[in-house]
């Protein structure tokens, strides 16, 4: 039932928002050039790697040793813009509709933060992740890394149609308010999730 309702939902969503999705990518394109899209692998259900699709936000730009520049000085105003509306998540119905994602679900990180995991958070990858999920209708960036792994934990344990509903309407408000877009500490994006997280996590259990 959760796959049908997947489907039907990214259907729907991507013909009523392909003026937006048109609009957006044309914008993309002219601001930052091609390619329009992002590609990134992440880990999906059961710690399977999958290309993440998503609008490009930021534009390239590399150091004299030809590494990336960090990412408050790669993206560009319009690239703000674009996520303050989450407009750059919406390539992501496409990655629902393959059946990587799911409308609802723990939203995927880095593939690198799989080797910090503690074996309780792991259990985030036994389901699909979402396009959005409890921790972003519950604070989003504003909730530390533990608060939201332990939420994505609960939406795993408790997980039913009816709640991706509760957490699909509360998704709409969230994203009206534009609630939780940026920690109150950090330029762009959450800030990274490390060993340093694991071992705090695993400290305070002690």
């Amino acid at each position: 039932m959760k796959r049908i309702i997947d489907i039907v939902i990214s259907l729907i969503a991507l013909v009523l928002l392909s003026p937006i999705f048109c609009l957006v990518a044309f914008k993309v394109r002219k601001n930052l050039g091609s390619p329009i899209f992002f590609y990134q692998e992440r880990p999906g259900e059961n710690g399977q790697i999958f290309k993440m699709i998503k609008f490009r936000s930021m534009k390239d730009a590399f150091d004299k040793e030809g590494n990336p520049l960090p990412d408050d000085q790669r993206i560009t105003p319009f690239g703000h813009k674009l996520r303050a509306t989450t407009l750059d998540e919406m390539p992501q119905l496409i990655n629902v509709l393959k059946g990587d994602m799911s409308i609802v679900g723990p939203r995927p990180q880095m593939k690198e933060f799989l080797d910090h995991y503690t074996p309780e958070q792991m259990r985030r990858h036994e389901v699909k992740p979402g396009m959005t999920g409890l921790a972003q209708v519950s604070g989003r960036n504003n909730l530390s890394w533990e608060e939201k792994f332990a939420l994505d934990v609960e939406y795993v344990e408790k997980q039913s149609i009816w709640l991706d509903f509760k957490i699909m309407f509360k998704t709409v408000v969230v994203m009206l308010k534009k609630e939780g877009i940026n920690a109150p500490d950090q330029k762009v994006g959450a800030s990274r999730f490390s060993s340093n997280q694991k071992t705090k996590s695993e400290s305070s259990t002690h």
